[in-house]
């Protein structure tokens, strides 16, 4: 049987509204953009896999949140089963951009004593004649919080599947350093048919002890 994925990680993209979250989704799950985008409402749901290695596959749930105040007792319920988040701002609107640590600390918080992977991602880079925040200011900001920092934008399709990547490799190699593990109970990273990927070596010395023990006894 073919493997579909190794590891599943739930990814979630937090941000006021209008910053262009469902825009992003769409670019880097379906590649389509559409000017007309209708808010949020609760919760929506995307998918993609990504290779990151070879016979290394990840399946993303990717959970693109309402920024709206009426909403997040809703969005704040899928915190603590994430993995992984998407800091979204847009680069034309300051308010968005001074608000991202108050969305940094409300999730931090919500999943204590866990952790997310961050990502801060400044969005619209192609109105860059609207711009509002530096880059300088928000690399400041991105190395305050001690995460990384890409500008995108879903209409050009610049730096979109990038910026998911990364997200998704920064993850993949804690996993691989052990710090962070599936648990009960929490869906943030689930294992697929094998956990081959990690632990190759004692996974095919398994396999063989389990081969000679049901090997013929006549």
């Amino acid at each position: 049987m073919d493997i579909l994925w190794q590891y599943q990680f739930r990814i979630i993209l937090l941000g006021d509204s209008t910053v262009g979250k469902s825009s992003l989704l769409k670019r880097f799950t379906d590649g389509i953009y559409s000017d007309v985008a209708d808010p949020t409402v609760g919760v929506d749901f995307y998918a993609r896999s990504l290779d990151l290695e070879p016979d290394v596959k990840i399946k993303l749930q990717l959970w693109d949140t309402a920024g709206q105040e009426r909403f997040r007792s809703i969005t704040t319920s899928y915190y603590r089963n994430s993995v992984g988040g998407l800091l979204v701002f847009d680069l034309t609107n300051r308010k968005t951009f001074d608000h991202v640590r108050e969305w940094h600390k409300e999730v931090s918080e919500h999943i204590l004593p866990h952790h997310m992977v961050y990502i801060l991602i400044g969005h619209k880079s192609d109105l860059n004649k609207d711009r509002r925040v530096t880059r300088d200011e928000a690399e400041q900001l991105a190395a305050a919080l001690g995460i990384r920092y890409v500008e995108t934008s879903a209409k050009c399709n610049s730096n979109v599947d990038r910026a998911f990547e990364l997200l998704t490799k920064d993850i993949y190699e804690l996993m691989k350093m052990g710090e962070i593990v599936t648990r009960d109970g929490w869906d943030g990273v689930k294992s697929g048919l094998t956990a081959k990927v990690l632990y190759p070596g004692e996974d095919e010395e398994q396999l063989a002890t389990a081969t000679a023990e049901k090997g013929c006894h006549c």
